[in-house]
Parts: C-alpha cells; sequence; structure tokens
C-alpha cells in the first residue's frame, strides 16, 4: 500500500512539476512565444523548427497543438502554417523523457532550493517567474525520485516481476499507452514513468515500443477537446495531428512487427546498448524521439494529402458572421494564459471595426434618409452588445489565469477599451434614432451641412484608425497625431455649431433639421473623446503616456 502511494505522490509531483515550468515559461515568454508562432510559420518547413523550439520549451505538445488550434479557429494561421508546427510539436514533446533518462534526481533540491530564492526573495517580476521555471523542473525530478524509489521495491517482489514478465501482446501495449495518455493529457509523462521502469529493469524494450505508439495516439485527445465547438478549420487542425500519429503509428506498428531486432540494434547505437537498468531508461527515451523524427520525415512530403483528407472528414464551411452572432477569436473552452490577452486584443480590433463601419453607415443612412441602411445599422449595434458581453465575460475568466506578466497589467484597460468601443456603437445607433423626426416632417439635412457632417467624419476615421492601430500595437508614434485630431474635431465641433447658428439665421435651415445636425455633431466629437481614451489605454496601463496639450 505504502508503495502505490509513493507512486502516486512521485507522479503528482511530477505532474506538478511539468504544469509549473509549462506556467513559468508562458508567463516569462508567453508574448516572445506566440509572436514567434505567428510571424516564423511562412513555410511549413520553418513552422516546423519553431513548432519543435517551442513544445521543448513549455514541455507539452498538447498545450503547443491547443495553442495551434486557438489561432486556425480566430483565423489568424492557415492549416498549411499549422500543420508544420504541429510536426514539430511532435518531435519537441520527447525533450521531457530524454531529460528524465539523464537521471537528474540527485541536483533536483537544488533547482528547488534556487527556484524557491527567486520566487519569494526577488521583486523583479521576470526574475520572479524565471524562478518557477526553475522550481518546476526541480519538483519534476523529486518527483522522479520519489517514484524511482518506490519502483525499487516493486523489483524486490516476484508477483509484480512475473506480471510484467508477461506483459508481452503489442497490442495490450498499444491499448496501455493510448488509455494512460488520454486520462492524464501528456504523451510526456506516460514515457517518462515507462523510462523510470525501465530505469528500475521492471519492464523490457521491446514492449515499451508499442506503448509509446499508444502514447502518440492518446496525446491527440486534448486537441481534439479543444476544437469541439470551433470552427471547422479549428477541427481539421485537430485531425491533422490526429491523422498524423494515426498514419504514423500504423507504419511504426507494421515495422516494429517486421523489423524487431533491426530497430532495436538502431536505438542501441543512438543510446547504447548495455546491460544495465539505467542504458535501458535511454534506450526508452531514444526510441520515443527516434520514432517522432522518423514519422515526421516519412510523412512530411504528404502532409498536403493529409489536409485534403481533414476536408473530406470534417465537411461543410463555417456559417458567415452575418448568418448569426458569434465571436472569431475567443471561445467559451479555457484559454491557453500564453494567448488569452492576445486573442481578446483580435476580437476587441474586430468589434471596433465593425463600430466604426457601422458608425459610417449610420451617417450616410442619416444623409440620404436610407431606412435600409438603417435597418443594418440596428443589426449591427445588437451584434457589438453581443461582442461587449462576451468579450467582458472572457476577459473576467482569463483574470484568473496565471497570465504572462506583461498581460495582467493590462486586463483593466482592456476592460475601459471594451466600453469605449460600445458606446461608439451607442452613437451610431443614437445618429439613426435621429431619422425619424425628419422623415415624419419630410425635411432633410441640407448640402452644406451634409458636407460639413461629410468633412467631421474624415476626421473622426482617422482618429479611430489611428487609435485602434495604438491600441492593437502599442505604438505610441501616433500619440501626437491622436492628440492634435481631437483638439482640430473640439473645434470643428465649436465651428459646425456656429455655421449651423449661422443658417438658421439666414433660413437656409429649418430648426427640425438644425437639431438633428447639433446632435449629430455632438455625437461625433464624443466619438472622438472615445478613440483617444483607447488610443491612450495601453500607454497609460504602461506609464508610457506622455503629457500633451
Amino acid at each position: 500500500m505504502m508503495i502505490l502511494v509513493s507512486l502516486l505522490g512521485g507522479l503528482g509531483l511530477f505532474i506538478a512539476g511539468m504544469n509549473m515550468m509549462s506556467r513559468g515559461v508562458e508567463r516569462v515568454a508567453g508574448d516572445r512565444l506566440r509572436s514567434i508562432l505567428e510571424a516564423f510559420t511562412k513555410t511549413r518547413l520553418l513552422g516546423l523548427f519553431v513548432g519543435l523550439f517551442f513544445t521543448a520549451m513549455i514541455q507539452s505538445s498538447s498545450a503547443a497543438t491547443v495553442m495551434v488550434v486557438s489561432f486556425v479557429n480566430s483565423g489568424l494561421m492557415q492549416l498549411s502554417q499549422a500543420c508544420g508546427i504541429i510536426l514539430g510539436a511532435n518531435i519537441g514533446t520527447t525533450v521531457t523523457a530524454l531529460l528524465v533518462a539523464f537521471k537528474l534526481s540527485t541536483v533536483a533540491p537544488i533547482f528547488i532550493f534556487t527556484g524557491a530564492l527567486m520566487m519569494y526573495y526577488v521583486k523583479q517580476p521576470v526574475i520572479r517567474k524565471s524562478g518557477e521555471i526553475i522550481m518546476g523542473f526541480g519538483i519534476l525530478f523529486l518527483g522522479i525520485s520519489t517514484m524511482s524509489a518506490a519502483m525499487t521495491e516493486l523489483r524486490e517482489m516476484p508477483g509484480v516481476i512475473d506480471v510484467l514478465a508477461k506483459f508481452t501482446n503489442p497490442f495490450l501495449g498499444f491499448l496501455l499507452g493510448f488509455v494512460v495518455t488520454s486520462v492524464v493529457q501528456s504523451s510526456s509523462v506516460t514515457v517518462s514513468i515507462l523510462v523510470v521502469m525501465g530505469s528500475q529493469g521492471l519492464i523490457g524494450l521491446d514492449i515499451c515500443l508499442f506503448v509509446i505508439l499508444g502514447c502518440n495516439v492518446g496525446s491527440c485527445t486534448t486537441a481534439l477537446m479543444a476544437a469541439i465547438g470551433g470552427s471547422k478549420n479549428a477541427m481539421r487542425a485537430a485531425m491533422i495531428h490526429l491523422l498524423f500519429n494515426i498514419f504514423g503509428t500504423i507504419l511504426m506498428f507494421t515495422l516494429l512487427i517486421f523489423f524487431m531486432p533491426q530497430i532495436v540494434t538502431i536505438i542501441h547505437a543512438f543510446s547504447g546498448s548495455g546491460a544495465d537498468s539505467g542504458t535501458l531508461g535511454r534506450n526508452i527515451a531514444m526510441a520515443h524521439f527516434l520514432f517522432k523524427a522518423f514519422q515526421v520525415a516519412a510523412l512530411y512530403p504528404f502532409m498536403n494529402l493529409i489536409i485534403k483528407l481533414t476536408y473530406a472528414i470534417v465537411k461543410g464551411e463555417d456559417v458567415s458572421d452575418e448568418e448569426k452572432l458569434t465571436v472569431q477569436y475567443i471561445g467559451d473552452e479555457s484559454p491557453n494564459p500564453a494567448v488569452a490577452a492576445y486573442m481578446a486584443v483580435q476580437e476587441m480590433q474586430r468589434m471596433a471595426q465593425m463600430a466604426i463601419a457601422n458608425l459610417n453607415l449610420a451617417v450616410e443612412a442619416l444623409l440620404e434618409n436610407d431606412e435600409t441602411k438603417a435597418a443594418q445599422v440596428a443589426r449591427t449595434e445588437r451584434y457589438i452588445d453581443f461582442l461587449d458581453e462576451k468579450i467582458s465575460a472572457y476577459l473576467v475568466r482569463i483574470n484568473q489565469l496565471p497570465l504572462p506578466f506583461e498581460d495582467i497589467s493590462l486586463i483593466a484597460a482592456y476592460f475601459h477599451v471594451v466600453n469605449d468601443i460600445e458606446r461608439i456603437g451607442d452613437h451610431a445607433e443614437s445618429i439613426i434614432e435621429l431619422m425619424p423626426q425628419l422623415s415624419g416632417s419630410g425635411i432633410r439635412i441640407s448640402e452644406e451641412a451634409s458636407a460639413d457632417l461629410r468633412d467631421m467624419m474624415v476626421h473622426i476615421n482617422k482618429i479611430l484608425e489611428y487609435s485602434i492601430h495604438m491600441f492593437a500595437t502599442g505604438d505610441a508614434s501616433y500619440m501626437n497625431a491622436v492628440a492634435e485630431l481631437e483638439d482640430r474635431i473640439d473645434h470643428l465641433e465649436r465651428s459646425l455649431h456656429g455655421k449651423h447658428v449661422a443658417r438658421l439665421a439666414e433660413g437656409k435651415c429649418t430648426a427640425m433639421a438644425g437639431v438633428s445636425f447639433s446632435d449629430a455633431v455632438s455625437g461625433l466629437e464624443r466619438v472622438a473623446d472615445h478613440a483617444t481614451n483607447i488610443a491612450f489605454s495601453l500607454l497609460e496601463a504602461k506609464g508610457l503616456r506622455q503629457a500633451h496639450s
């Protein structure tokens, strides 16, 4: 009983350490890592190396693949780009088992102590989060040490040795690897356990090779679950991961059945062929790496066919935004901390562009007295309100996550930005609400007043363009331009009100049309205020805003 408790405790430490390392890497370098994922995937081969590096860093192919699925779901990445990263992630996931095979357990306490000092006694956020990575590394190997100690006792139990000695059926080995990996959602964990068992002489290399193949397929369940409820392409991205592992497993399973001695010889050539149990652990870890590398090399030329096959399996196209209210970049599933805030910004950009287009359409509807355009404005405003609600709820949810420290201070600013964008949408609706009082009396806004409103919209569109750019990129180069445009729009508002009074005095404009014109001008000036708030929101959160007149 105590042996089982020790095994479970060691496994718990191992999983906790691996997750702590992954979380620490995402919080320290999440922004840079996601930028690499987005920028360096122009070719499939480059994407492969990026996926390998990224997965080796965060110690989880599941996390990397889920992130890729979220990028595809949001439209930020094409299937061909995702394909390369998925291939690289399959190789990168072997790093954990390779590290375990080096038996770093003796230095685990040093890593834990160093990480604790950095986490709890250093003020700089980057060093604190780096300490989390180091401490997680130590806890991981402390878990390995605990499991190894328990398995040493198992080695002294004849019954256990007898059962494991009879465990030679390749299909049962595959099934075991698949089930365990599907449950723990990490092939790294399952293969690392095999490495520890092999290091204690509890299991043979031959059966481990089949268990590893089961782990490969079982690791796909996380990405498939993440894709549920997403776009068709998100499901196809998850299917690429699944099909690659299925075809690669069939290939390797066949080769193992017919060429087991030759394959074992190749593994020994890379990791040694001694009779000691430590060598066997290295053999298992190296087999995991070689299998993945061989599968990638063998299937790489056929990935276009696999992509086509995903279209045959996942049929149809997604329903367009015009046909249903939907979010594009965020979802109800638990988001990956490294990209959670980034996805929120993408959705807010989309919401802002929708609000800007709706504002322009509202002004056109008012000036042309077009009821069809007014109806479209009302429909879009309902969509904007829907996005406001969804994004706000999403921000509340991700604020509870272990976000990269660069993102933590920005969440409050995001709430303000969403509110400002929603208010811009409200002003579009307010403009079309001016129409009934004009159409009911058969009055139209004069040509001169219409030209003034269109001129004001040129400035409004420009300040909105600069503002959304500043918010999305953090680029402060438009800071002075936005401030100057805000002053110009304030001056223009006063000027247009003065011209309006002059037209009334000259009898060129009716009082009813004049009220509508005046309300529209005031509403647009307030839109400029919201645009300025958006422009400086993140700069203020980062302490970068400069005084301006």
